[in-house]
């Protein structure tokens, strides 16, 4: 394809005469034309992905690389005068996710088509997503984030399903996303919203009537629930997406032919996490409309349906007050009774009933029950759900339990955020790695080349110097592009711990003023939002920003350490930080990170891993080996069992070792006091003295030593430090996202063409 004489074909005048905004429209169009040639029909089954998140990120380059169409589009523009990078600044970011969650989903959507492999995503259409974050006196501000425009990849249908709520009837209008996979199919991402949506309500922040369901549904991403009101908002949204998509599931199914006793031949649908629970009830009520008892139904719906477990926190494993089911969704607690009921005809332990006996409804418990397969999503804890967790489920059912270790989708991670990164590789092994990135591996007689090593040290001391002039103009920061940039993006949770890494800076503090000079300046690099009602994640924020100034006052610690914190940390922030990342920090507690795959985006851009033993890293320490990775800190056994035996108190770690005592004390130090807010400092400073639920002081040292050997490595052996990086590219392949849809497709879907 001519991109410059389609393009100007679009907006009727040369590209030199175009605005950056008509040009945008132009490949808009361009490309929803060539994905619309990619649909194809469905035969067998078919995938629907039911998500709460679809953190797809900004669409228009990983489009124009999926259809071939990248290198002609950039080249055309360039001979214009024109910058694809530019373009790409006219496009909003989709509000639709906020963490891991949502960015897998989005990644399997993508494997899914570039295998072509038939599979829809079906969510909610957020007007404002979580929030957009701001800082202001060095505290997070939340704002809605508005990414709705008159020119939409999310394209609107005549189609509007019936959804009853608290016994009135709401109109669930879908819209279509396109999915285009690389060189593969088209599919769709189905995403619902309510016409009556009123984005005026909203004042003072994100302030807003939660009671108006008409117009606040589909508002925000996991509305603030520190009250009831918001609690139930939360049953509203669930309720919304999976009866409105099981609707759809449904209509789709019988315009092939299915006759609903033969649903699972037609449909798999996969449950991402517990927000989807509902589906269950929903598709047995449903099916009891066409005429399909209970037990047939049950039958129906167990062979259909599949669970994947994100994590063993207790708080992200819903469960529902009897009364919010009762009274927003009445017309399915008949069909969870008779559910429970059922549950426990099959066991006797009451730890697994579905209703437990202070009326709440366990919707994890549900999911187990009444579908055919439970996953988990790294190997180390899908056993922690196996033995320890979910034991009394996994000895009920041992049949149902399997791993699929999430993946990423590379190409969007690798060609378009790193294509000087991409470009070096290609150089060296050709481009069969883009479609199968198991391909990598053909670098690793490579990382002996001195010549070769230095080549991806400039590419990385580029990326570097980009991610440098970015900060400078997007936040007003300037940092040393010579430094090692050590970064910690990810969702802000005591539990991924933010809080070590800010014990750490403030001990390099002083170290530095005690004369303990690091063996390399360091620039250490934040992105994260803590959600609105979790007080001390905010609190961790406060902290670090306060440190931040604190350092840049001091004229010679600031020589040496500095602290940047990304305002509102996205998609797009992280296209820029990940390729400059030199040092990734993976340092959730042991046992407690489901997977992560921040992880695997770092190491795929030449990033060394600071972890412990937690989610992925394991599997990540695996492939590379022990030697190109720094992994530190108390395994997951040795966690657990200080849980069980429930001895730990923090405040004796503070009293008996004097680098603890003098970080958690410094946090209501006169420095930080002068800096910061007494309340938020004192906060933090007492949770982690009188609880750190996440074991933060116990991994204190070993994550001091192990991070002074990683600058040390870095300052002291840079052509070392860069085999270790080549090494951890090569080792990538194992983390592609197709491999993990490649196996969810032949152990649990099974899909058709």
């Amino acid at each position: 394809m001519n991109m410059t004489a389609a393009m100007e074909a679009r907006t009727n005048k040369p590209l030199t005469a175009c605005t950056d905004q008509e040009i945008y429209l132009a490949l808009l169009d361009i490309v929803r034309e060539q994905s619309a040639a990619r649909v194809r029909p469905v035969t067998g089954r078919k995938l629907y992905y039911i998500s709460a998140e679809f953190l797809i990120g900004k669409l228009l380059s990983n489009n124009l690389i999926n259809l071939g169409l990248y290198d002609d589009t950039r080249a055309a523009l360039a001979a214009a005068g024109k910058n694809l990078s530019d373009i790409e600044e006219v496009e909003p970011e989709p509000s639709l996710g906020n963490g891991g969650l949502g960015r897998l989903a989005a990644c399997f959507l993508d494997s899914l088509a570039t295998l072509n492999l038939p599979g829809d995503g079906v969510g909610l259409r957020y007007h404002f997503g979580l929030f957009h974050q701001s800082f202001k006196d060095g505290v997070q501000n939340e704002l809605p984030d508005p990414w709705l425009t008159a020119h939409s990849w999310a394209e609107k249908t005549d189609t509007v399903y019936p959804v009853e709520l608290a016994g009135k009837t709401y109109s669930a209008r879908l819209y279509k996303l396109a999915v285009t996979g690389y060189e593969g199919r088209t599919n769709t991402l189905n995403l619902f919203d309510l016409d009556t949506i009123d984005e005026s309500i909203v004042h003072d922040g994100i302030t807003f009537d939660k009671t108006d369901i008409d117009k606040n549904l589909t508002l925000f991403l996991y509305p603030d629930d520190s009250d009831e009101a918001g609690r139930r908002l939360r049953v509203y949204q669930q309720y919304l997406m999976v009866s409105a998509g099981a609707q759809l599931i449904l209509a789709e199914c019988a315009a092939r032919g299915c006759d609903y006793h033969d649903l699972a031949d037609y449909a798999a649908i996969q449950i991402n996490d517990t927000h989807p629970s509902m589906v269950i009830p929903e598709l047995i009520r449903l099916l009891g409309e066409k005429g399909i008892d209970f037990d047939e139904a049950v039958e129906i719906v167990t062979k259909t349906c599949a669970y994947t477990n994100h994590t063993i926190l207790a708080e992200a494993l819903e469960k529902w007050p009897r009364a919010y089911l009762d009274a927003v969704v009445p017309q399915l607690m008949p069909i969870i009774e008779k559910l429970d009921t059922l549950a426990r005809t099959r066991t006797t332990d009451e730890s697994l009933a579905i209703i437990d006996g202070d009326d709440r409804v366990h919707m994890a418990h549900m999911d187990i029950h009444f579908t055919h397969s439970t996953n988990g999503v790294a190997h180390l804890h899908t056993e922690i759900l196996k033995n320890s967790e979910l034991h009394g489920f996994y000895q009920l059912y041992p049949e149902k339990f399997n791993n699929k270790t999430n993946g990423i989708t590379f190409r969007r991670w690798l060609l378009e955020c790193d294509p000087a990164l991409t470009a070096e590789i290609e150089k060296l092994i050709g481009s069969g790695f883009r479609k199968d990135a198991t391909e990598l591996e053909k670098l690793l007689p490579y990382t002996e080349n001195v010549d070769i090593l230095q080549q991806f040290s400039a590419v990385k001391a580029q990326n570097k110097r980009a991610l440098a002039d970015w900060l400078h103009r997007t936040q007003g920061v300037t940092v040393d592009p010579d430094a090692m940039f050590d970064i910690q993006s990810k969702r802000l949770h005591e539990y991924k711990r933010q809080q070590l890494n800010l014990l750490y800076l403030i001990h390099q503090y002083h170290e530095i003023k005690a004369g303990h000079l690091p063996a390399t300046p360091l620039v250490s690099i934040f992105g994260a939002k803590a959600a609105p009602a979790y007080t001390i994640a905010k609190d961790i924020i406060h902290a670090l920003l306060t440190l931040s100034k604190v350092i840049a006052a001091d004229p010679v610690v600031s020589k040496y350490l500095q602290v940047v914190f990304v305002e509102n940390y996205n998609v797009t922030a992280a296209e820029k930080l990940i390729p400059a990342c030199d040092l990734s920090e993976q340092i959730s507690l042991a046992s407690k990170e489901a997977s992560g795959t921040g992880n695997m985006k770092f190491m795929l851009n030449g990033a060394l891993t600071l972890g412990t033993m937690d989610g992925a890293n394991v599997e990540i320490c695996q492939q590379v080996g022990d030697e190109n990775i720094y992994i530190f800190g108390q395994t997951s056994d040795q966690v657990i069992h200080r849980y069980e035996m429930g001895d730990y108190q923090a405040s004796q770690w503070v009293e008996g070792d004097p680098n603890i005592r003098r970080a958690v004390d410094f946090l209501v130090g006169p420095e930080m006091l002068a800096a910061g807010h007494e309340e938020n400092l004192r906060r933090l400073h007492d949770e982690l003295v009188w609880k750190d639920w996440f074991q933060t002081l116990p991994d204190f040292n070993a994550y001091v030593v192990r991070k002074g050997q990683a600058l040390s490595d870095y300052a002291c052996d840079p052509l070392g430090w860069r085999k270790k990086c080549v090494i951890n590219i090569a080792k990538a392949g194992l983390f592609s996202s197709d491999r993990t849809i490649a196996e969810y497709n032949r152990d649990i879907w099974h899909l058709g063409e």
